[in-house]
């Protein structure tokens, strides 16, 4: 894949898709580190004299302008981080958008309305992402894609645009899929991962890949109590997939039969209901009452992940282990995250919600390997899925 470094970006508009999906309280932004993972490209590219348009997504609008996913919080806060002033485009690609790039000088930034408030950007019709992609391309000179979290989209933005454009690769991207593929082509072992999050169905095909790959699977957060269930444990009033006890039942057999090593806990936190004051208590996994739910991995438990990641070589991580917003919940969380760090192995956080905990519960970024900024772009890469995004790049 060709970088920045390839590319004569002087006096050039470059379009630069970046992903700048953060948290919203109102206007407030709760977690800036997908703002501050996009900067080194940005600042790279206006120090090279780039006159840079940034553009980017937010939530899940409707294919329509919505004040509530509007991007002007973001430009406001990546102008504070760079250092200078980020002109704002109020709309995607329409008068505002052609009027503010072309008013850029050299080594000005531009941050263009959320993608997402056209209806071409996510459209699964070739021709109408097409015809948005053309309206994308009248802004600029040359394309930069630095959005790891958008790359297993086909959208507009990402995939259609780039091929209208000379284009290279991000660092942000680039460094990605480095460590990504370092997980995947003979990594360290023991090489264990950690998942956690709400839904087995979210991480079917991860699991099914890593089952061939990794060498001990830790599960917690929401997804365990299928599992559980599935090995004959009644669960109480816990999040439940019933639909897919068969197929951790066949996770469960394959892993035995292959040598994976797959560590439940042993004890959960389970309260009278969802809330940070409900009445709560540690119970062994054969004890959950009927009428609590876990929220969280217990004491034992965290002690015995621990105990499973100390002499590993390589972790990768996707997934909380509890609901680590409440903190009565947060204790597994914040145990397998000081696991990680105490390990002495090579730690990937595989973004979205557990890049969020390593912020929210007060970890330094950098006593881990690598924080993500694509949850869902890196289980398809371990997977083994295509990523659009990246394809079109190559």
């Amino acid at each position: 894949m060709r970088t920045i470094d390839d590319l004569d970006v002087s006096g050039k508009r470059v379009f630069v898709r970046s992903d700048l999906n953060v948290p919203l309280d109102g206007d407030r932004i709760t977690d800036d580190g997908r703002i501050r993972a996009a900067l080194p490209v940005i600042e790279k590219l206006r120090a090279r004299g780039a006159r840079v348009i940034v553009a980017a997504h937010l939530g899940r609008p409707k294919g329509a302008p919505d004040p509530v996913f509007s991007l002007r919080p973001v430009a406001a806060r990546l102008g504070e981080l760079l250092g200078t002033d980020v002109a704002f485009a109020a709309d995607t690609a329409g008068e505002s958008a052609h009027a503010t790039a072309a008013a850029l000088t050299d080594g000005q930034v531009a941050l263009l309305e959320n993608v997402r408030f056209e209806p071409g950007e996510t459209s699964k019709d070739d021709a109408e992402r097409g015809e948005l992609a053309d309206r994308f391309a009248q802004l600029a000179d040359l394309y930069v894609g630095d959005a790891f979290g958008a790359v297993h989209r086909r959208h507009a933005s990402v995939y259609d645009l780039p091929g209208r454009l000379p284009r290279a690769v991000g660092g942000l991207v680039l460094t990605e899929v480095e460590v990504l593929e370092r997980l995947t082509s003979e990594p360290q072992r023991p090489y264990a991962v950690a998942l956690g999050g709400s839904k087995v169905s979210d991480k079917l095909g991860v699991i099914d890949n890593l089952l061939g790959t990794a060498d001990r699977l830790l599960i917690g957060g929401g997804m365990v109590f299928t599992f559980l269930k599935a090995q004959g444990f009644e669960v109480g009033a816990s999040l439940l997939e019933a639909d897919q006890l068969d197929t951790v039942r066949g996770y469960l057999d394959r892993a035995e039969r292959e040598g994976v090593e797959i560590v439940l806990p042993v004890d959960v936190v389970a309260a009278e209901k969802f809330a940070a004051d409900a009445p709560h208590a540690a119970v062994d996994v054969d004890a959950i009452p009927a009428d609590r739910m876990g929220l969280d991995i217990g004491p034992k438990s965290q002690e015995l992940f621990a105990s499973k990641i100390a002499d590993t070589r390589t972790v990768f991580w996707n997934g909380p282990m509890g609901v680590f917003e409440m903190e009565p919940y947060a204790g597994g969380t914040r145990a397998l995250a000081e696991a990680l760090i105490g390990s002495g192995a090579f730690t990937v956080v595989g973004g979205g919600d557990s890049a969020a905990a390593v912020r929210a519960l007060g970890f330094d970024e950098a006593a881990f390997g690598h924080i993500s900024t694509g949850g869902g772009a890196s289980l398809e890469y371990l997977e083994g899925k295509d990523l659009p995004g990246i394809d079109v790049l190559r």
